[in-house]
């Protein structure tokens, strides 16, 4: 069984970033007693992009959200997030 080290104490954000981008995790945390871990409260970060589309999608899209009642970007983050997952598993 491998010796873990100690993970030292950092001044800043800045700092510990600085030192996981140089240093191997598993020399410091043994990864086969890790647990899932969920943080429900948490949002993730946004960032906002402009993005064209042809007026009768757009539309298209403002009819669909409004048939679930939903916002119609966030419509489009939902149809986004299936596609990207679906991707990812085909492309496994």
């Amino acid at each position: 069984m491998k010796k873990l080290k100690n993970i030292p104490k950092f001044k800043n954000e800045d700092e510990e970033r600085n030192f996981w981008a140089k240093n191997d995790s598993s020399d410091f945390v043994d990864w086969e007693k890790s647990k899932l871990t969920s943080f429900p409260k948490l949002k993730p970060s946004t960032k906002t992009i402009s993005l064209r589309l042809p007026e009768f999608l757009l539309n298209d899209i403002k009819v669909i959200a409004h048939k679930r009642d939903v916002p119609y970007q966030s419509l489009i983050k939902i149809i986004l997030k299936e596609r990207i997952d679906s991707e990812l598993r085909n492309s496994a």
